[in-house]
C-alpha cells in the first residue's frame, strides 16, 4: 500500500514540478532474522532465551563495497548478534550475517542470559549496570554497538559499549572500546579500551566518526566519540594509540528541547552531544567538525585542529574556538548527521518530523535555509542513522525505536527500513541546492 501511495505521490509531483524526488525503499523488515550456522543452533538459542526475535532492533548503518553493515544494540537480552551485514543486492527483507563471525558476536559464557523483564523507556530509565567479571576470550568480540564508521582506508570502526541487556538486567561485560577491522581481510586491527578516567557515572558512548588525513596517511587518523550521557567528547589518536576527554558547555542538552512526539509516543530525553559531521577539508588539512546534542535544535562547530591537540583542547583557552552555527527551529531534534563534500550539504535526521533535513554550508544556518529531503509518517518514523557512500548515495535507517522502547512493535507491520537516494536528486528544488 505504501509503495502504491508513493507512486501516486511521485506522479503528482511529476505533473506539478520536475523537482520532486524522494527516497526509495531499499529494505524493509517486520522482524529481524539471522543467518544461523544451522537450524538446530537457532532453535537452541530460542529455547534458551538468547534469541527473542522481538528484542532485535536495527539502529546504525554504514556501507562498504557490496556490504551494508547494520548494528543491533543489546537493548534487551534476546539479541542474537550486534554487528551484522547484508549484501547490497539482497532482496527486500534480507537476513543478517554476523560480522566478522558468529563467534565474535557471542557473549562470554559467564555473561549468562537473564529473564529480567525489560524496563519501559530509554537509557535513562534503565537500572544501573552490574560490573561483570566475564572478560573477553577474543579481542574481536563485539558486545553491543549502536553506531559504526567506515573510513577512507577500508577500515570499520566499531564503538562497542561493552554493555548488554540495557533495559533488563544490564551487565557491563567489558569497558567501552573502539574495535577496528580491516574490511579487506575481515581481521581485527586493534581493540582500544577507553581508560577508566574517561568513564563517568552517566557515560554512554553510542557514536563514532573518523577523521583521516588522507588515503595515503592512514595512520594519521582520529576518532571522535561523543559521550551523550556525561556531556563530553573523547578524541582517540590511531597513530599514538591514546585518547583524551574534552568538556564544553555546548555538549549539553537544551532543557527546552527535550520533549519528543514520535509515532504517537510522547517522551522526554536529556541526551547531550550525539550527532557529528566532518566538513570540507581545506588545503592545510583542517576541517570543521559539526556537532549537536540530541535534545537540542542548535548546531555547533569546532576545528579538528583544536580537537586533535590534546594539551590545548583539554585546557580552558580552547573554550572560544567552539562556535554556534545556528538553530534548526522548533522540533528540529536530530540523531545523526553527515556532510557531503561535493555539494557542501549537511544531511541530518528530523526525528520529531518523520523526516530527513539538509543545510547548504554556503548559506546561513536558520529555519528558512533548512531543506526537507523527504518526510513520511510511515517509512520515516524515527530515522535513526544516515550515511553517504562513495557514490554519493544517501542511506537512511528508520526503526520506530520509541515504540520499541516504551511500548511494543506490531510484528505484522514493517517496522524497520533502509531507504536510499541520490544526493543531487534529493536536494534539487530545496533550499540546499546551490
Amino acid at each position: 500500500m505504501r509503495r502504491y501511495l508513493r507512486t501516486i505521490f511521485f506522479v503528482v509531483c511529476t505533473v506539478i514540478t520536475s523537482e520532486c524526488i524522494k527516497l526509495d525503499e531499499k529494505y524493509a523488515w517486520q522482524q529481524l532474522e539471522y543467518a544461523w550456522p544451522s537450524e538446530a543452533v537457532k532453535q537452541q538459542a530460542i529455547q534458551s532465551g538468547k534469541y527473542k526475535i522481538e528484542d532485535n532492533l536495527p539502529l546504525g548503518l554504514d556501507v562498504w563495497n557490496d556490504k551494508l553493515f547494520i548494528t543491533v544494540p543489546r537493548w534487551k537480552s534476546g539479541v542474537a548478534s550486534s554487528l551484522n551485514y547484508v549484501t547490497i543486492s539482497d532482496e527486500k527483507s534480507p537476513i543478517l550475517h554476523p560480522y566478522p563471525s558468529w563467534d565474535a558476536n557471542t557473549l562470554p559464557d559467564d555473561a549468562q542470559h537473564s529473564d529480567a523483564e525489560a524496563t519501559a523507556g530509554g537509557r535513562a530509565n534503565a537500572p544501573k549496570a552490574v560490573q561483570s567479571n566475564a572478560g573477553l576470550s577474543r579481542n574481536e568480540t563485539i558486545i553491543s554497538t549502536f553506531r559504526i564508521r567506515v573510513d577512507e582506508c577500508d577500515r570499520l570502526w566499531v564503538m562497542d559499549t561493552g554493555l548488554a541487556d540495557i533495559l533488563g538486567n544490564p551487565m557491563q561485560i567489558t569497558p567501552p572500546a573502539l574495535v577496528i577491522f580491516d574490511l579487506k581481510t575481515d581481521k581485527l586491527i586493534r581493540r582500544y579500551t577507553f581508560p577508566e578516567a574517561h568513564i563517568k557515572e552517566d557515560t554512554f558512548f553510542a557514536n563514532v566518526i573518523v577523521d583521516v588525513a588522507s588515503k595515503s596517511e592512514c595512520n594519521n587518523a582520529y576518532a571522535y566519540v561523543p559521550d551523550l550521557g556525561a556531556y563530553a567528547l573523547v578524541v582517540y589518536s590511531f597513530e599514538h594509540d591514546k585518547s583524551w576527554r574534552i568538556k564544553h558547555n555546548f555538549f549539553h542538552f537544551d532543557p527546552l528541547n527535550g520533549e519528543y512526539n514520535v509515532g504517537g509516543v510522547n517522551f522526554q530525553w536529556t541526551d547531550g552531544v550525539f550527532g557529528l559531521g566532518l566538513g570540507t577539508r581545506t588545503p592545510d588539512g583542517s576541517r570543521q567538525v559539526y556537532f549537536h546534542a540530541l535534545s537540542s535544535t542548535k548546531e555547533f562547530k569546532v576545528s579538528n585542529r583544536v580537537l586533535q591537540n590534546e594539551t590545548y583542547s583539554t585546557g580552558t583557552d580552547a573554550y572560544f574556538d567552539y562556535k554556534l552555527v545556528g538553530d534548526r527551529g522548533p522540533n528540529g531534534q536530530a540523531t545523526a548527521e553527515f556532510f557531503d563534500d561535493e555539494s557542501g550539504v549537511l544531511f541530518y535526521t528530523q526525528v520529531n518530523k518523520d523526516a530527513i533535513g539538509c543545510w547548504n554550508s554556503k548559506k546561513p544556518y536558520n529555519p528558512d535555509t533548512q531543506g526537507l529531503v523527504d518526510s513520511d509518517s510511515d517509512a520515516l518514523v524515527f530515522p535513526n542513522d544516515l550515511k553517504v557512500d562513495d557514490n554519493r548515495n544517501l542511506w537512511i535507517l528508520s526503526d520506530r525505536m520509541p515504540t520499541f522502547l516504551f511500548q511494543s512493535l506490531n510484528p505484522k507491520e514493517f517496522n524497520y527500513r533502509v531507504l536510499k537516494g541520490k544526493i543531487d536528486d534529493l536536494i534539487r528544488g530545496t533550499p540546499c541546492s546551490a
